[in-house]
This record gives C-alpha cells, structure tokens and sequence, in this order.
C-alpha cells in the first residue's frame, strides 16, 4: 500500500506503432488477495502473478506480446482512438501458458 493510501498496482502501457495510428492499451495488475505486483524485496520489479499460480515477468522477452495477444484475442483493437484500460488478471493466465507454450484456457 502506498503512502496515499491507495492501492499497489503494475501498468503496462502499450502505444500503437507508428506514433498517431491508435490510443495506448494499459494493462493493469492491481494487488489482492492471492496476487502479487512489484512492491520491494523479494519480488523483482515487472513481476506479476498468483501466489501458487500462473506469473509472468513483464521484463522477459515475449511476455509483453503474450499480453497484448491475450487482450487481442479478448476484444482490444489496436486502432481505437482514444486510450483503453484492461484488467490485467484475465489476461495472465492465459498469456502465461503461451509463454510456456500450452496455448491459452478456452474461453
């Protein structure tokens, strides 16, 4: 928890390439019970995840695009206009076990 009392959270946000083609997409990971998000020793920073569950670390290669293909897969278009927030917990898991190369849960 933060000085101001609110929540600790990791944001990713992606900006469309080439500059000007789309709003940015932020995924978001905010602390709960059962997950973890940067916040001081032991946990690295960009380390999301379950505690006993799927993680991902969002400084490894590949696990930025696995994100983005889990937002795709859920709706996100690049080409909207303005900026758009996603909850990153759906994403996680399925995003995580593309990395890990199993695909993603159905849904």
């Amino acid at each position: 928890m933060t000085d101001s009392g609110r929540s600790c959270r990791e944001t990713l946000t992606l900006s469309p390439q080439p500059s000007g083609t789309g709003g940015p997409l932020r995924i978001v990971f905010g602390e709960g019970p059962g997950r973890y998000v940067p916040g001081g020793a032991p946990l690295g920073s960009g380390d999301v995840g379950y505690v006993g569950g799927a993680s991902l670390n969002l400084h490894e290669p590949g696990a930025v695009r696995a994100l983005l293909d889990a937002a795709s897969d859920r709706g996100w278009r690049p080409e909207g206009r303005g900026p758009v927030e996603m909850d990153g917990w759906p994403l996680l898991e399925a995003a995580a076990a593309a990395r890990a190369g199993g695909g993603g849960p159905e849904g």
